[in-house]
């Protein structure tokens, strides 16, 4: 039972990483930078952006702080796969538990790979300088004059996987990580 939990997750995990890094390529062979494909007319589109890595495009120290990024990402990688690999060798921790920590490291995974090897591949930057692909768009609301005004931010898979498990897991499984919950597991 336990292994074709963690096989389960195995194949879970690795399709995410694999849909992300599909799509990203796919945007980053057939797109220019700044092109925009409206998927759902004004509500959803493909717009190539490229990112140094950090939420919403944000910088932080240069060449060497995409070093630390890039380090911190595939550290917090490591560290998630070896915590879900030692949940699942115990008893009653919930499936949800361990869905939510496989959606985190599938997001963490898929931009490491970006950063990691991006710039090797398509722009002469150094092994971990490249940037993250970002394609998502979905301006929600704009104003009068046509400018969005809520929700700009373009994201990508692996994004959507981190931030869908962090809400998944703080919403619905956050009685497992209080201190009582976790002892009884």
């Amino acid at each position: 039972m336990k292994s074709s939990r963690g096989l389960s997750l195995f194949s879970f995990g690795f399709s995410l990483v694999v849909l992300d890094q599909i799509v990203k390529i796919l945007v980053k062979s057939n797109m220019s930078l700044g092109e925009q494909i409206p998927i759902f007319g004004e509500w959803f589109r493909l717009c190539f952006v490229e990112n140094e890595g950090m939420a919403f495009g944000m910088k932080w120290g240069g060449a060497i702080g995409k070093y630390i990024l890039s380090s911190f990402r595939l550290v917090l990688s490591g560290a998630l796969i070896v915590w879900i690999r030692s949940l699942l060798r115990k008893e009653n921790v919930p499936a949800g538990v361990l869905v939510g920590l496989t959606l985190i490291t599938a997001g963490a995974v898929g931009n490491v790979i970006d950063c990691f090897f991006y710039g090797l591949i398509w722009e002469d930057a150094p092994f971990m300088l490249g940037k993250v692909v970002d394609m998502l768009y979905f301006p929600i609301i704009r104003n009068a004059a046509g400018q969005t005004v809520f929700f700009q931010p373009v994201f990508n898979i692996a994004d959507s996987c981190v931030t869908v498990g962090a809400l998944y897991l703080i919403l619905f499984q956050w009685k497992f990580f209080s201190s009582d919950e976790r002892k009884k597991s």
